[in-house]
């Protein structure tokens, strides 16, 4: 299993946060690009944080993985988000994927794929 997995949710979004921030983007754009991708709402996210749970309860607990998860292509890590066979690593990706497009300045209605 990877050590990621374990990795509590609450110590990844500061370093999301910062990322986007330093590139003059918004933690509520941040926060729209998560509500996209995994149904959470602010609230719902923001317990998630409170709680400490780590990444695979995060997206066990998701309230519905967007439907147009599938239209998320590209590298990240060196791996081709599309290609990766653990669905939870999978969805992880996703959301790196989904930061850094953001942090690298994407239009939004380029990142929340329709």
């Amino acid at each position: 299993m990877s050590k990621i997995f374990k990795m509590s949710f609450a110590s990844i979004y500061p370093m999301y946060v910062k990322k986007v921030e330093k590139k003059d983007r918004t933690k509520e754009e941040l926060d729209q690009v998560i509500y996209w991708l995994t149904g959470y709402d602010e609230a719902g996210l923001q317990k998630q944080i409170d709680d400490g749970v780590d990444m695979e309860t995060f997206f066990a607990e998701v309230p519905q993985l967007n439907e147009n998860v599938s239209l998320i292509k590209g590298v990240i890590c060196g791996y081709r988000v599309e290609d990766i066979e653990d669905p939870l690593m999978q969805k992880i990706r996703y959301m790196d994927k989904l930061v850094d497009e953001l942090a690298k300045g994407r239009k939004m209605e380029k990142i929340l794929r329709k």
